[in-house]
């Protein structure tokens, strides 16, 4: 499925599901707790994420402080917030997705799934990562990243050389790096 149709489906059909399933749910339990458990899931899920958003927030801090790179706690921060956005949006599927990424336990694992189908989509080149920036290793500035050659164009040999196997990711030096399962 293609990008357009990836977002069709996201902005278009997941609403009119989620409508669906709330008019189900009124039919079932009658209007009045419906609202509630809409209004509900919207203040409660507002003040799970701003606790778990502070939460992120201190580790990221500790992490920094103790000289390390808060890969993780960028990640769950990302999560946060997204799961947040989800709270806040009416509707039951994106109530649960949006509490299973508030809540640690499930965040972790939908992170590693994520993580997974990047790694393999790198790996088979359905993804192509591209930096630009500083030049990397080949001096000078304006060079690009991942798949670079001196002239700036891309080879499919430089971009296989810069994957790392068994380090699970990228090399750190060409400004991309996806983490090893721990």
């Amino acid at each position: 499925m293609n990008v357009l149709g990836r977002l069709a489906l996201f902005f278009v059909i997941v609403p009119i599901i989620e409508l669906m399933l709330l008019i189900q749910l009124s039919q079932l339990v009658g209007l009045l707790p419906t609202f509630a458990l809409v209004v509900a899931t919207g203040i409660g899920g507002a003040a799970l994420a701003r606790a778990e958003g502070l939460r992120v927030l201190f580790q990221f801090q500790k992490e920094l402080g103790e000289g390390r790179l808060p890969g993780q706690a960028m990640l769950d921060g990302a999560s946060v917030l997204v799961g947040g956005a989800f709270l806040l949006t009416p509707g039951v599927l994106t109530d649960l997705l949006g509490f299973s990424l508030l809540f640690p336990l499930t965040r972790r694992w939908m992170q590693a799934q994520v993580k997974k189908r990047l790694e393999r989509q790198i790996k088979d080149g359905t993804i192509r990562v591209m930096t630009t920036g500083p030049s990397f290793g080949f001096g000078g500035f304006g060079g690009v990243g991942f798949g670079a050659t001196p002239r700036g164009g891309f080879s499919d040999e430089t971009a296989a050389a810069d994957v790392q196997p068994g380090r699970g990711g990228l090399d750190p030096s060409k400004g991309i790096v996806v983490e090893p399962e721990e």
